[in-house]
């Protein structure tokens, strides 16, 4: 049953409906786990999806900035798509995995090869970087892009990563393409153009927060759900804080969303996923705390804060923050 939702939205979306593809709550952008030799631990990544899944993600990332995709070959690509998609269609959740590029044809590409996991239900596309076209480029970019992919588009606006802002008007533009269906709003704080952004969608047009300490405030504000690395580590209550906002419960949301934001904070003291991996293998849950250079592991100091908030996270009732 699980695996035929999937394929019935894998398929609805190939047949042009942009709104079918369930945005909605906590997606969590996967890490990829190394073994000790440094091969993917495939095993340790099927157990992470599924237990993320268990915890109430609605969906899951793979190859995401989180997944050190650019730090992987081909064929590990493959095999952490696979995986990923493998464990998707058993559960029936929304998997989106990361693809483009900075070059509209190499872009094309990399989301034709999609073809090949019916269970995508949408590709996750970084705005072209380092060559920072005007924002009718992008826009041209992605219209090509969408007339192409197997899947819709979710659009991943990360300014600080690519040196291309673009303002609330220009990611409207870009919500009334079709095939376009989200954007993953990540520019470092909760702006103006946020405020607008989610003032006046286009139909069927979802945003999800990508900074993971300003998730609370953007919930507030009217986004759809959120792709947060810190969802790794609690899960429960990443869903549980945007189950609150979708309730109206202002109260248990706004002291439990403080509190997150704190672990947010400690995780993301160092750079992404170092700590997140560092703590999971803390947990046991991964069987190595390695990240691909350029990146580094990260510090002791880092883990134990990161561990020290999770401990005083649990502190707070289920329900009753």
């Amino acid at each position: 049953m699980a695996q035929n939702r999937t394929q019935d939205i894998a398929g609805a979306v190939r047949q042009g409906a942009t709104g079918a593809v369930p945005l909605q709550g906590i997606h969590v952008p996967l890490v990829t786990p190394f073994a000790a030799g440094g091969e993917v631990a495939a095993e340790a990544l099927e157990a992470l999806a599924h237990e993320v899944l268990d915890a109430g993600a609605s969906g899951i990332v793979a190859l995401g900035t989180t997944g050190e995709a650019a730090a992987l070959d081909e064929g590990e690509r493959d095999l952490v798509t696979g995986v990923c998609a493998r464990v998707c269609g058993e559960r029936g959740a929304v998997l989106t995995v990361g693809a483009g590029a900075s070059g509209t044809r190499a872009a094309e590409a990399s989301l034709a090869g999609l073809a090949r996991w019916p269970q995508a239900g949408a590709a996750l596309v970084t705005v072209p970087s380092f060559v920072r076209p005007s924002a009718a480029g992008v826009l041209a970019h992605f219209e090509r892009l969408a007339a192409v992919s197997p899947v819709p588009l979710i659009v991943y606006h990360v300014p600080y990563r690519t040196g291309q802002p673009l303002d609330a008007a220009a990611l409207r533009a870009l919500g009334s393409l079709p095939g376009v269906v989200g954007v993953k709003y990540a520019v470092g704080a909760l702006d103006q153009d946020a405020v607008e952004l989610l003032g006046d969608r286009p139909a069927g047009f979802q945003v999800l927060a990508g900074d993971d300490v300003h998730v609370s405030a953007m919930l507030a504000l009217g986004a759809s759900g959120g792709i947060l690395a810190s969802a790794h580590l609690a899960t429960e209550r990443f869903a549980e804080l945007a189950a609150a906002w979708r309730a109206g419960d202002a109260v248990r949301a706004r002291a439990l969303g403080h509190a997150l934001a704190g672990l947010s904070a400690a995780v993301f003291a160092e750079p992404n996923p170092g700590v997140v991996k560092g703590v999971l293998h803390a947990q046991g849950r991964i069987p190595a705390p390695d990240v691909r250079l350029p990146l580094l592991p990260a510090s002791r100091e880092a883990v134990a804060a990161a561990l020290e908030r999770l401990t005083a996270l649990a502190g707070i009732p289920d329900g009753e923050a």
